[in-house]
């Protein structure tokens, strides 16, 4: 089943900006097969439903919050870098 991505055009600009990363690049990545997980949000009072993409863009692990609005639709909430994450998934294949 293909998944369709979806994401706040202002909020992709600001991480463009902020961050110099996109969904374009993450959904890009996603294709060539850089997904590493996805994991439930360990927040879930604050964040109900809500999952992570663990997705590995040149050696470093980005964390992609998303909520799943159709079996095959993610709408995807922001693009955080995680330096511990980074040691938890890809420790031993540098």
């Amino acid at each position: 089943m293909e998944i369709y991505y979806r994401w706040d055009n202002g909020k992709n600009e600001m991480l463009r900006q902020k961050r110099d990363i996109c969904f374009e690049q993450i959904v890009m990545h996603i294709g060539k097969g850089d997904l590493v997980d996805i994991i439930a949000n360990p927040n879930q009072n604050k964040y109900p439903g809500q999952k992570i993409l663990i997705v590995d863009i040149n050696g470093y692990i980005w964390l992609v919050p998303f909520v799943q609005e159709q079996e095959n639709v993610y709408f995807l909430k922001t693009i955080i870098p995680s330096r511990k994450a980074t040691k938890k998934y890809l420790r031993g294949k540098r």
